[in-house]
Order: C-alpha cells, then sequence, then structure tokens
C-alpha cells in the first residue's frame, strides 16, 4: 500500500507528464504555476505527518523485534531442556527400538512358518481331493459301461425271442390256410415291425 507521500508524488509526475512543451523544444515544458505550487504545499503538509507515522512504524517495529527475541530465546531454552531430555532417554528408545525390532521379526518369521504350512496342507488336501473325485468318477464310468453292455445283451435277445416269435405266429397263419398265398394273408396290421437300435 503507497504512502500518502508517494501519491503526491505520483500526482507531480502525471502533472507534469501532461503539460506542454514549449514551441521549439523537446526537453522544456510550459507548468500552471498555481497548479504546481499548490501540490508542492500538499506535499509539505503531508511530510511531517508521513514521518510520524514511519516512526511510529519503526518503534513498532523495535517492539516486535524485542519480543520476537524474546520468544525466540524461550524457544531456545524449551528445546535445549526437551534436548537434555530425548538425550536422557536415548539409550532407552534404542533398546526400546531393538527389543521392538526383534519382536516384529520374530513375528514374521513365525507367521510365514504358519503360511508356508498352510500352503502344504492345502496343496495336499487339494492333491487327495482331485485323487478321490478322480477315483469316483471312474467308478462311475465302470459302472455306466457295464449297464450300457448288460442292456444292449438283454435288449439283442429280446429281439431274437420276438423275431421267433413272429416266424412262429406267421408259419401257424400259413398252416391254417395252406391254398392261399402269403400276400392275402399279410397286411398292413401284420407286416412285419423293424425295431431301431438305439
Amino acid at each position: 500500500m503507497s504512502s500518502k507521500i508517494e501519491q503526491l508524488i505520483d500526482d507531480i509526475e502525471d502533472f507534469i507528464d501532461q503539460c506542454k512543451f514549449k514551441p521549439l523544444s523537446s526537453t522544456h515544458i510550459i507548468v500552471d504555476k498555481g497548479q504546481i505550487d499548490g501540490l508542492l504545499r500538499e506535499l509539505r503538509v503531508k511530510t511531517p505527518d508521513e514521518i510520524k507515522r514511519y516512526q511510529k512504524i519503526i518503534s513498532n517495529k523495535e517492539a516486535i523485534l524485542a519480543d520476537a527475541r524474546e520468544k525466540a530465546a524461550n524457544l531456545i531454552n524449551e528445546a535445549t531442556v526437551q534436548t537434555n531430555a530425548l538425550i536422557n532417554e536415548h539409550e532407552i528408545m534404542q533398546q526400546a527400538y531393538a527389543q521392538a525390532n526383534e519382536v516384529v521379526t520374530l513375528a514374521s518369521n513365525q507367521a510365514q512358518e504358519i503360511l508356508d504350512t498352510a500352503t502344504i496342507e492345502a496343496n495336499t488336501m487339494r492333491e487327495a481331493a482331485m485323487q478321490y473325485t478322480d477315483d469316483m468318477l471312474a467308478n462311475v464310468e465302470n459302472i455306466i459301461a457295464q449297464a450300457m453292455e448288460g442292456a444292449a445283451f438283454r435288449y439283442e435277445q429280446l429281439m431274437t425271442g420276438l423275431n421267433n416269435c413272429y416266424d412262429t405266429v406267421k408259419a401257424n397263419r400259413a398252416e391254417l390256410f395252406p391254398m392261399a398265398g402269403l400276400e392275402d394273408l399279410d397286411d398292413d396290421s401284420t407286416e412285419p415291425k423293424t425295431l431301431d437300435v438305439i
């Protein structure tokens, strides 16, 4: 923030910049004496007030510096006391850190052992479960294969028996009507049925 003196000096510079040059000159200007005198008078009036303000700021600055020095000294004293206390506790802290590191290392080793054991057990159980499942599936596979073979054998026997019966019935009919041809005996209802083997 600029002071009143700085503002007045800026006003004087602006005033000079707005003045016209003398004819045939680039360095001399025509100045309104009344206006420049008014600005200079105001500058003279404001200067003592500004000087007082600066003196007050300077005296406040000294008080602020003195207060800061006192606070700094207090902080240094407190830091010294704390440093001495920390130095006394340093050995205890080192022992505590060493014990803590030892406990952490021991816990990490135990955790790793537990994890390794659990992994081995899990792999063993997995392999056993897979072997058991494979054995069960092989047993089921054998049962199904035997059932299919038995069913195919029984079906073949059934078809053989039915064909024998069919031939017997047809022969008996032919004996009932020896003079009639087979064409007369056979119709759609007596056509031999062909069964598809599934």
